[in-house]
């Protein structure tokens, strides 16, 4: 219990950064769209460059992010093909980022070093690249999908430096290269506005507290896959892992798990924002389930990970 309270303090300090977030978007016009370029073609690729090369590398830890990416992927589409049905508008195609990532980088990484501290930090960033990685390749798809054409949709991907820079960043660290030391603070200065800008950009997305859920089909649908498919698909990982292939150990299946219970990722509403597709309802429901995780995720530890 005094774990579970450890970490809801924490937790604290993202939902002020939502809050000035709001005010810059609220009373000082600050635009949540040329933020979101930033983000996702700037500081994002930044991020995972720095993450990837500080990693351990070796061909069972090059693979984390190939299983959370497929993770993503098939509840994503799933999702999906469900959202089609119920949903019924443009919205539907951000069921595959709403459910499939998560907010593992602004939220799960405090998270993941309270838990687990600095050796168990660099594993779990490991695996959250496959998140970050399937929502700048066919999260951003399928998303590009409601407005654009397939032709239209393939070529803003291509555009996306986030999957080059994992690429890159793979390479060199396999070559024995690293970050320059004097390079090495401007990264962790891009890590913090990762955090911060990510976080604030939901803010600025709310322009009514009342219209918070919007489409009550989409919010119901983002939380049940978000909070109830991605754990118990977590879950079910580590039972055959444990049972029957035995592959990884106890911290891999911890990182996988905390990355399953995180809220919806930020980068939804970053996205949203730049296609133009439904960013209230993206916002709305991940600012919604940023406040539920405050609850959902010390309960779900304290439940979980010993």
């Amino acid at each position: 219990m005094a774990a579970a309270f450890a970490l809801f303090y924490k937790l604290l300090p993202l939902y002020v950064t939502v809050l000035l977030g709001w005010i810059a978007g609220r009373y000082l016009e600050a635009s949540g769209r040329h933020i979101a370029g930033i983000m996702l073609y700037i500081v994002t690729p930044s991020v995972i460059f720095s993450g990837v090369m500080a990693a351990p590398l070796s061909p069972a830890v090059i693979l984390l992010p190939v299983l959370t990416y497929s993770l993503c992927s098939v509840l994503g589409i799933l999702h999906l093909a469900v959202a089609k049905r119920v949903v019924k508008d443009e919205s539907a195609n951000l069921m595959p980022l709403a459910v499939g990532t998560g907010n593992t980088g602004y939220f799960g990484i405090p998270v993941a070093l309270l838990l687990f501290g600095q050796e168990g930090l660099a594993l779990y960033v490991v695996c959250m690249l496959g998140t970050s990685l399937f929502e700048n390749s066919l999260g951003f798809y399928l998303a590009a999908r409601g407005r654009y054409s397939i032709g239209d949709a393939l070529a803003r991907v291509a555009r996306l430096p986030a999957v080059y820079a994992f690429v890159l960043a793979v390479m060199l660290n396999l070559s024995g290269l690293s970050i320059p030391e004097v390079f090495v603070p401007l990264f962790d200065n891009l890590r913090g506005a990762y955090s911060i800008l990510g976080m604030m950009i939901i803010g600025m997305s709310i322009m009514s507290v009342r219209g918070l859920a919007g489409n009550l089909r989409f919010t119901a649908l983002s939380f049940f896959g978000k909070f109830v498919s991605w754990p118990l698909a977590a879950l079910a990982f580590w039972w055959l892992d444990a049972n029957w292939f035995g592959i990884y150990d106890l911290a891999v299946h911890q990182a996988i798990f905390l990355i399953s219970i995180t809220p919806m990722a930020a980068n939804t509403v970053v996205i949203a924002t730049l296609l133009d597709t439904s960013p209230r309802q993206a916002a709305g429901t991940t600012l919604l389930s940023t406040l539920f995780a405050l609850a959902f995720i010390p309960v779900m530890v304290a439940l979980v990970i010993p």
